[in-house]
């Protein structure tokens, strides 16, 4: 296992490796941690992919990552990668999507248990009235990502009002 703290317009992004896979990536709030640089070259792919996507010249991640789950929250997860870069869609309808339409909470739980911020877009899921609703990073990291792709796509609004 290997780890890299990068500094991203978001915040440090912790990204975690484990046998070649991108396992983690998360951005933390604690003031006192420091980027810090790796030789693992499958993290520095991750830094660069990331970098790509901040500055909006990547639309899609081709990093290869995993995490632990259950069979439905791979699906749930498989699913959220389905979403095209500036969409978004409503837990309601990726309910819908999975043919799962009763399961709208165990998919927002399986959402919310997300490790690979933004490589697996759960910011792209909003709330059945088109609310922001339920980011670990925080509420105002996931409208930050949705202007920003916004923007980067040049559609819609450049800021969200919610």
């Amino acid at each position: 296992m290997a780890e890299v703290y990068y500094l991203s317009p978001l915040g440090i992004t912790n990204i975690v490796e484990e046998d070649g896979l991108i396992t983690k990536v998360s951005i933390r709030d604690e003031e006192d941690l420091k980027p810090t640089t790796t030789d693992v070259a499958v993290l520095k792919q991750a830094i660069t992919q990331l970098e790509e996507y901040f500055a909006g010249s990547r639309k899609a991640f081709d990093l290869p990552m995993k995490q632990p789950g259950s069979d439905f929250q791979q699906a749930v997860w498989q699913e959220l990668q389905r979403i095209p870069y500036g969409s978004t869609i409503t837990y309601s309808q990726q309910s819908q999507k999975m043919n799962n339409p009763l399961g709208i909470r165990a998919i927002a739980a399986a959402n919310g248990r997300n490790n690979l911020w933004i490589l697996v877009p759960c910011h792209r899921v909003l709330g059945s009235n088109g609310s922001l609703t339920g980011y670990a990073g925080g509420l105002w990291r996931k409208k930050w990502l949705l202007e920003h792709e916004a923007k980067t796509l040049g559609v819609g609004q450049t800021t969200l009002a919610f």
